[in-house]
C-alpha cells in the first residue's frame, strides 16, 4: 500500500485519515477477488464507511471521499487532483491499496468549517 499527501496539511491529520481509509477498504474488500458485478457495491460501501468514520472523529471539517476500483489487467491508471483552499487548515490524502486481482484508490479531501 502507498500513501500520498497532496498539498500542505496544516491542522488536517492525514495519518488519522489514512488509517480510517485503510480500515474502510479492508472492511469492504477484505480478501475478495475482483468482480465487475460487485464494484458498484464496493465503491459505495468504501466511501460510506470512510465518510462515516471520518465524521465520527468529531473534527471541524466537511469531507469529500472518492473511490476507484480497477481490475489488475496491466492497463495504466493515472489520476490527479488540485484544490484551491486554505492550506493552513484544509488538507487531503490519497491511499492506494491492492491485492492480487485489483487496485483501489481512495482520496479524502477535508475542508475546514471552523
Amino acid at each position: 500500500m502507498e500513501e500520498y499527501q497532496n498539498g500542505s496539511e496544516g491542522s488536517f491529520n492525514s495519518e488519522e485519515a489514512e488509517t480510517v481509509v485503510k480500515e474502510g477498504i479492508e472492511g469492504v474488500l477484505g480478501g475478495d477477488d475482483y468482480s465487475q458485478t460487485h464494484v458498484n457495491k464496493w465503491t459505495a460501501g468504501i466511501v460510506e464507511r470512510c465518510l462515516t468514520q471520518l465524521v465520527k472523529l468529531g473534527r471541524p471539517y466537511k469531507y469529500i471521499v472518492t473511490c476507484s476500483v480497477m481490475q489488475k489487467t496491466g492497463a495504466g491508471l493515472h489520476t490527479a487532483n488540485s484544490c484551491y483552499w486554505d492550506t493552513s487548515m484544509d488538507g487531503s490524502c490519497t491511499v492506494r491499496w491492492e491485492n492480487r486481482t485489483m487496485y483501489c484508490v481512495v482520496s479524502v479531501f477535508a475542508v475546514s468549517i471552523a
